[in-house]
């Protein structure tokens, strides 16, 4: 009957010895747990940040684009206004009046400008065009 109770007593030893052991690793891998769930946490709030900054940035750079604009817009009116008034050539005015105008804008054929293009011209209407697959390949006589 000893022996049975000694033999339990070192069972009841072992299990505890061993439950701690298993509660410890397993605390090691909440605690890991816990700490990338902090970071995943900080990660989120610096990310929160960052598009806070941004937002600010664009927001405040529209504004200053849009003030810029009514600033050149004011000085374009001044300096036609002060034409307006100060010159009596009528040529000088009505070239004024073009450029201040869409006549620019809708009349390009008067200019002579055109947009530019994203390709070279043909020189000839049986050329082959840039955009062609053997542009520019001289081809060789087979022997």
């Amino acid at each position: 009957m000893m022996n049975l109770i000694l033999i339990a007593i070192a069972a009841l030893v072992i299990g505890l010895a061993a439950g701690v052991l298993l509660g410890r690793s397993n605390t090691g891998s909440s605690l890991r747990q816990r700490r990338a769930e902090q970071q995943i946490d900080e990660l989120r709030s610096e990310y929160t940040r960052y598009q806070a900054q941004v937002n600010e940035h664009f927001m405040e750079s529209a504004d200053l684009l849009r003030r810029f604009n009514d600033a050149y817009r004011d000085v374009n009116q001044h300096m036609a206004r002060g034409a307006n008034r100060l010159c009596n050539d009528e040529e000088w005015l009505e070239e004024i009046e073009k450029a201040s105008g869409d006549a620019r804008l809708t009349d390009k054929s008067s200019d002579g400008f055109e947009p530019p293009r994203d390709y070279a011209p043909k020189n000839r209407p049986e050329e082959k065009g840039t955009l062609a697959e053997d542009f520019g390949l001289e081809k060789k006589e087979k022997a």
